[in-house]
């Protein structure tokens, strides 16, 4: 059975993430529509700046849901994502024990460990309070043990708390994982996945994001930052923009008051777009060429 919020078609899914702003296409639709209904973790691949996390962010505003977003680093850990104890009040309860003429050893000890002091971090977070969306994102920043917990995870939909014992979620959580591929995921977490790899829009689709997304911008302008940007990502580029930076750098001419792009205005602007010294350099030399597109 899927979730009780689950769409009944992918041309459901398609109109509900579009009423929150996220143009999808068919495909995409495809596979959120089936994680939904299949109960099963979806993990978005892409470049950075595609839409991934934007995706979740959609998922759950369209479904009505809390999100709940676990970012991934270096050296993360399963206490990060799981939980931790409120010490400074373990302390301050026991003092109040003290004070007020103290308990015997075990019943004092086992009193630190009650649910008051436990502080739930995301993966418990989303197990205790689904229906909700999980978001893992840049789950390609952690390391190996660390992908193993989340395995663990979702393959259960529940944790063991040694000293309360075990959360089990009574309605598993939309889990939606993202990644940059800087590495290679181990094949155990990317079977328990529903896989969709998000790419860099063509033209008339990130035009139809761009308005979508920024209504206030000129038809005229939105199309020329997108045939801009389009040339862009064909150029050498240490880091080439992704929507995003296509949002943003729509929204800085806007704010400047422009409704159609100039040589002036998108020289000023750059710094939306593209975020290296060389880029900028690079892209500012080639403007006159890109503008005539």
């Amino acid at each position: 059975m899927g979730t009780p919020h689950a769409p009944d078609t992918v041309a459901e899914v398609e109109k509900l993430l579009g009423d929150t702003g996220y143009v999808s296409d068919e495909s995409l639709a495809t596979v959120v529509f089936l994680a939904l209904t299949m109960q099963r973790p979806l993990l978005l691949e892409g470049e950075p700046g595609t839409g991934k996390t934007a995706l979740a962010e959609a998922v759950a505003q369209a479904l009505d849901l809390p999100l709940i977003r676990l970012q991934c680093y270096e050296g993360i850990d399963a206490t990060q994502a799981l939980y931790d104890w409120d010490f400074p009040r373990q302390i301050l309860h026991l003092r109040a024990l003290e004070a007020a003429g103290g308990a015997d050893v075990q019943e004092a000890e086992k009193s630190l460990y009650d649910e008051r002091f436990l502080l739930a971090r995301p993966v418990l977070q989303a197990l205790r309070e689904s229906p909700a969306v999980l978001l893992v994102d840049e789950v390609d920043r952690a390391d190996d043990e660390f992908e193993a917990f989340l395995l663990e995870v979702l393959s259960t939909y529940q944790v063991s708390i040694p000293e309360i014992g075990t959360v089990r979620a009574s309605t598993p959580p939309i889990v939606v994982l993202t990644s940059n591929r800087t590495r290679e995921l181990h094949d155990a977490l990317k079977r328990r996945c529903l896989y969709h790899w998000i790419d860099h829009p063509g033209l008339e689709r990130e035009v139809e994001i761009l308005r979508s997304r920024t209504p206030e911008v000129s038809d005229r302008l939105a199309r020329q930052v997108a045939t801009v940007v389009q040339s862009l990502r064909g150029d050498d580029l240490l880091k080439p923009p992704g929507v995003a930076e296509t949002l943003d750098w729509a929204r800085a001419l806007q704010a400047l008051g422009s409704t159609e792009l100039d040589l002036a205005s998108a020289s000023a602007t750059l710094g939306a777009l593209v975020k290296y010294r060389e880029d900028g350099d690079r892209v500012r030399q080639a403007l006159d060429r890109l503008m005539a597109v």
